[in-house]
């Protein structure tokens, strides 16, 4: 079973001197919303969405939100930038499942980080590249790794759709 989704955030402005102010686009937002129903659709409620503190990922994880149930938490990671250390948020993931063992997590953060964290989560050397809103679901246990489930890209869903 999925417990863990990393996502990219959606398609955002073109890139500016202010990375990190960057909004996501109207093709973007849609593209958020499509996944985000998709996900409620085909996965259990999230416990707690983690996201970039950049306003592009802010936004996408807020879509993301919608989707989900108001027990849903979000909280903002400063180590989910582009430039992220993945094994630190694998070890604040860790943390917080050692409390929680149960925990169902969605990350959203940036290129190239979200394909470290597959990588760091799954073991598999694979690094994926991620197209902006995609996602990948992962089981995941903390000392023993995670297994690759499903990805996921809003192309894909329109091909489901027919």
């Amino acid at each position: 079973m999925v417990n863990l989704v990393i996502m990219r955030h959606g398609e955002a402005e073109p890139h500016s001197s202010q990375d990190s102010q960057r909004q996501l686009t109207a093709k973007g937002r849609d593209d958020v919303s499509h996944m985000a129903l998709w996900l409620s659709q085909h996965y259990q409620a999230f416990d707690l969405v983690l996201c970039s503190p950049f306003v592009r990922a802010q936004q996408t994880a807020e879509l993301m939100l919608k989707a989900q149930p108001a027990s849903t938490r979000l909280e903002m990671i400063p180590e989910l930038v582009p430039e992220g250390d993945s094994h630190q948020v694998q070890l604040y993931l860790d943390a917080l499942r050692s409390e929680t063992p149960e925990l169902r997590v969605l990350m959203v953060s940036h290129m190239p980080l979200v394909s470290f964290l597959v990588e760091t989560f799954t073991k598999t050397g694979n690094t994926p590249i991620f197209e902006t809103s995609a996602l990948v679901g992962i089981h995941y246990q903390p000392g023993e790794g995670g297994k690759l489930l499903e990805r996921l890209a809003p192309a894909d869903l329109a091909l489901l759709s027919h």
